[in-house]
């Protein structure tokens, strides 16, 4: 019997447009083998929207995105658009759409990928083996508190605000996702926070704490989140679901990132309680290389892997896909931000070619 999904396509800017053609080609070839319909349609976000009709995020494509299955998201940003005021900028229709599908919880994977693993700058004793699942809180803390913004003091002097706060109800469903996210992997957790200065992590803590009673069959440990980033880069093999929340989890899951060298190879998801996640790459839009072919399709690809596996429950898909990015790596075939020498040097839409030859043989 036929699967049948509806996959709306967000390709926004620089070489948004570029790598998520690669993943419609990737994903049309899987859905022909494993008997999976997509009906896919594009909708504008970021710079692009902004340009064809003033906003980073028009109501259209917040009502496309949900009655959908599941939403791809490339990229978005560029300088083109760096000197409009903060709350007009591309990166808003990204906050827009988090806070619009109550996309709560951040999956971002950092998994070193054995053919890369001499791309990274860490020592290979310390990298070999890490696979670390980053659980960010999306949709609370210092990046929606209020009150936020730059208020003139009665002194005239200007002074900015941004506010960190959490109710417990968010904290519990991130906890939940961790936990059930670690239970699936190794059985490790660790909570990261700053509850010997921050009241509202003293909160974060006892509220994960009373949580965990409820997961025996996980291991939960808590840790500073200035420690944290020094393990990160110490002694990574230690974590492997890290749970924590939007300001320490937006900056400690770049450093995971780069754990493995680059973060062009790196996916991510975003998902809520109900309703479609979104899934796109963890790097930005390179407007320096858009339209050159020179953009890596890979985290692209594998963020349509975590849509099959996470949105749309077709584990198997997911992992040829997985597969067929692993088999070309072994070929040797890489694109520039992951080029070393003796390795052939592909394009995006080479890049792309390659994938597809190599589903046809995992």
């Amino acid at each position: 019997m036929t699967s049948q999904f509806r996959i709306t396509l967000l390709p926004g800017d620089g070489i948004g447009p570029e790598i998520i053609n690669v993943a419609v080609d990737v994903l049309k070839v899987v859905g022909k083998k494993f008997d999976i319909e997509f009906g896919f349609q594009e909708a504008l976000i970021g710079g692009a929207a902004i340009d064809a009709t003033g906003e980073p995020l028009p109501t259209a494509t917040l009502d496309i995105c949900r009655n959908s299955d599941a939403i791809l998201l490339a990229a978005i940003g560029g300088y083109k658009w760096d000197s409009l005021p903060p709350n007009q900028r591309p990166e808003g229709g990204l906050l827009g759409l988090r806070a619009g599908l109550e996309l709560f919880a951040n999956l971002r994977p950092a998994k070193i990928i054995p053919e890369l693993i001499d791309a990274s700058t860490l020592k290979k004793e310390v990298i070999e083996g890490v696979d670390i699942m980053v659980v960010r809180e999306l949709t609370g803390g210092i990046y929606f508190g209020k009150p936020r913004g730059i208020f003139a003091t009665e002194t005239g002097e200007k002074r900015g605000v941004n506010t960190m706060a959490y109710n417990e109800s968010e904290i519990e469903r991130i906890g939940r996702v961790a936990f059930e996210t670690a239970k699936k992997r190794t059985g490790k957790l660790c909570s990261v926070d700053k509850a010997n200065v921050l009241d509202v992590s003293q909160l974060w803590r006892s509220r994960i704490t009373e949580l965990g009673k409820e997961y025996p069959d996980v291991e939960l440990s808590h840790m500073y989140v200035d420690n944290a980033a020094m393990q990160l880069v110490r002694s990574p093999k230690q974590f492997d679901t890290i749970v924590t929340g939007n300001l320490f989890g937006d900056i400690l899951s770049d450093v995971a990132a780069m754990l493995t060298g680059s973060i062009g190879m790196l996916p991510s998801a975003s998902l809520g309680a109900s309703g479609p996640g979104v899934y796109e790459p963890v790097h930005g839009s390179a407007p320096d290389i858009a339209g050159l072919d020179k953009a890596n399709p890979l985290a692209q690809v594998l963020s349509a892997a975590m849509m099959l596996r996470y949105g749309l429950n077709q584990a198997t898909a997911a992992d040829h896909i997985e597969q067929a990015v692993s088999l070309i790596l072994q070929r040797g075939f890489r694109t520039g931000d992951i080029m070393s020498p003796g390795m052939t040097l592909l394009g995006c839409r080479t890049m792309g070619d390659a994938l597809i030859q190599a589903l046809e043989e995992v």
